[in-house]
């Protein structure tokens, strides 16, 4: 075998490597011999089917099986010899003469072909001793721990149908039929049939609630509203919509008496558990935003003072993942990059650099996790994989038996594990100090960061 090496530039290698035709005949002589003493062909006895009749009748197809194991080792061989950490695959370029490929496969010629490999960046990590991060605590008052169980009350309250004759009032359970129009042409996906409404929870469209305030059973209603500008659906942002309305069943309220009984219907004990079940909950809740907050933080520091050559073919892959994701959202919209004050060609360039950012960052993230040995450990692992499948009621095993059976959607539970121990472990070292903060301010933070995003 003779490997040439023909580029070296950045991360990109290229070699043209030959396997002489006698290498490859002495491993095809190989192969037939070994063929002969288990080969039945019918007019032969066993073990005597002579090797030119073998390699009449297999021999281009055994030598195709030699070339390929031949070139598998020559491209373990150039890996090794030359110490590469590979991007991805090599990419294996063969003569376009078939008439070249023939010659080898019959044994009469070399193969000469060339092999393209990306190979990984090379870069000191340092210290992660001199950054600063912050951490939000929040401090949960009573008072929102109230709040939080008097949602839970709301959200399992009864309620009884009004006697006949019956208006709505705010905070009432309204069934109605309705059927939207815009410009006086009904809309897709604007029509239901009974569909149920609390007065005053804001969960429909703003103002629609409260044109139904005093509206009895039987009664029809033109309800007019205007869709909010930002409206996940671009072919109603903004638009005027008047609705036929019609209530079917009209509902009040039943108290709830928070106490005891009402914590038992919980399965706690009494008040006192629930609440302090409500307060972890709540905690629980706030230190994950906290630590959402605190990584995007460390992931910014790292990804303004790490700068090193990317792989293309990686950016290239992650950029198409993000991209597909985008013309998929789209086609969902209906928006197009007009909507969003922007061009393809210059939303396009923002990806890119957002698929950059995840190369730098991952590669980085990767890079310290090995140097410090991190690893997830198998009860991790199944630990993640139970919480993945029960996402998926009444399909339990077929999801645990596609995970543990398909490497790569394991490795793709294996990797936020693996990810958020290597943030762990650069946390460890950085220098953080603590922030007692309201609720609101968290949320804002919060809020900052996705429309950063």
């Amino acid at each position: 075998m003779q490997v040439t090496e023909t580029l070296s530039q950045g991360l990109k290698r290229a070699y043209k490597v030959v396997l002489p035709v006698g290498d490859l005949s002495a491993r095809l002589e190989s192969q037939l011999n070994e063929m002969k003493n288990k080969a039945q062909i019918k007019g032969f006895r066993p073990g005597k089917v002579p090797l030119g009749h073998l390699r009449k009748m297999y021999g281009k197809s055994i030598m195709a099986e030699v070339m390929q194991e031949a070139v598998n080792e020559a491209n373990r061989k150039i890996i090794d010899d030359n110490s590469l950490r590979l991007a991805r695959e090599p990419k294996i370029d063969f003569p376009e003469d078939q008439a070249e490929i023939e010659k080898a496969l019959s044994a009469e010629g070399d193969l000469a072909y060339s092999v393209n490999i990306e190979v990984l960046p090379k870069f000191d990590i340092g210290q992660f001793d001199d950054i600063s991060l912050e951490k939000l605590v929040v401090e949960i008052p009573e008072s929102e721990v109230d709040d939080a169980v008097l949602r839970m009350a709301d959200r399992n309250r009864t309620f009884t149908v009004r006697d006949a004759g019956g208006y709505a009032e705010k905070g009432d359970k309204v069934s109605i039929d309705f059927v939207g129009k815009i410009d006086g042409e009904v809309f897709e996906g604007g029509s239901g049939t009974d569909i149920d409404v609390v007065l005053g929870s804001n969960t429909f469209i703003p103002g629609f609630e409260e044109q139904l305030e005093g509206i009895k059973v039987g009664e029809a209603r033109v309800v007019n509203v205007t869709f909010p500008a930002e409206y996940n659906a671009a072919h109603l942002a903004g638009k005027a919509a008047s609705f036929d309305v019609t209530a079917k069943v009209i509902s009040f309220p039943g108290e709830v008496t928070i106490d005891d009984e009402f914590a038992k219907g919980f399965g706690l004990d009494d008040l006192a558990k629930l609440r302090e079940a409500v307060r972890a909950n709540l905690e629980g809740e706030f230190s994950r935003m906290s630590r959402e907050k605190l990584k995007r933080t460390l992931l910014d520091t790292l990804d303004g003072r790490y700068s090193f050559d990317l792989p293309e073919s990686l950016v290239e892959q992650e950029f198409n993942g993000i991209w597909s994701q985008v013309e998929s959202e789209q086609q969902r919209s209906g928006k197009t990059f007009a909507d969003e004050n922007t061009t393809e060609e210059a939303a396009r360039t923002d990806y890119r650099k957002i698929a950059e950012r995840r190369v730098r960052l991952g590669l980085l993230l990767a890079e310290v996790g090995e140097k410090a040995e991190v690893k997830v450990t198998d009860d991790e692992l199944s630990a993640a994989l139970v919480e993945r499948v029960r996402q998926f009621p009444g399909q339990e095993k077929a999801v645990w038996d596609y995970y543990r059976n398909n490497a790569e959607a394991l490795a793709s539970v294996r990797a936020p594990l693996f990810e958020e121990k290597v943030v762990d472990h650069i946390v460890g070292q950085a220098k953080v100090s603590e922030r007692k903060v309201s609720k609101d301010e968290i949320l804002k933070a919060v809020q900052e960061d996705e429309t950063k995003a």
